[in-house]
């Protein structure tokens, strides 16, 4: 079930709001500019399913995002909990960072939390399967899969290299609650 909490920057251990509906967590986020919304995730996808899989099943949803928003790139990260660099993956996203263009993840198997760092608030987004994300660009955040991961998202971008982060160098990360799966 996906789930929105939000804190205060300054007090991680307690959240000032907790929402489990769809709806009401699309319309939280929509307040701080972040897009999220519930798409059909209906092809067969497990993680450890290969990029060229995933966006062969996804085709369609992938052109109309393309169109919508001029994006020009896309890939698949696919984990599991048996992948030999999941420890190393883990830690490079979870990090306080940011991008130069809108961060667009559309989960089509298993889980991951986003973290979002936007003005004295922390939005903590436990994004399920069929849950599409649209972090603006310049927004600081953060991403886990958890020490055990077991995902699949397809991400868009604008910029053709793919995913490029400038990191902010704030520790806050560290001080919010982390994905247990």
């Amino acid at each position: 079930m996906s789930r929105l909490r939000v804190y205060a920057q300054n007090e991680p251990g307690r959240p000032l709001d907790t929402l489990l509906d769809h709806a009401m967590i699309a319309h939280a986020l929509d307040e701080v500019g972040v897009r999220f919304e519930r798409w059909e995730a209906a092809q067969p996808i497990e993680p450890g399913a290969t990029q060229d899989e995933v966006i062969a099943a996804y085709a369609s949803d992938i052109d109309r995002l393309k169109q919508e928003k001029g994006y020009r790139a896309v890939d698949v990260i696919s984990l599991t909990a048996d992948h030999p660099q999941k420890d190393a993956l883990r830690q490079k996203f979870l990090s306080e960072h940011a991008h130069s263009e809108d961060e667009v993840r559309f989960f089509v198997a298993g889980q991951g939390q986003f973290t979002l760092h936007i003005g004295e608030r922390v939005y903590d987004v436990l994004c399920e399967k069929g849950d599409l994300i649209g972090v603006p660009d310049g927004t600081r955040h953060w991403f886990d899969m958890g020490p055990n991961p077991h995902f699949v998202a397809i991400r868009l971008f604008t910029n053709t290299e793919g995913w490029v982060a400038t990191f902010t160098g704030d520790d806050i990360a560290a001080r919010f609650p982390r994905l247990q799966n």
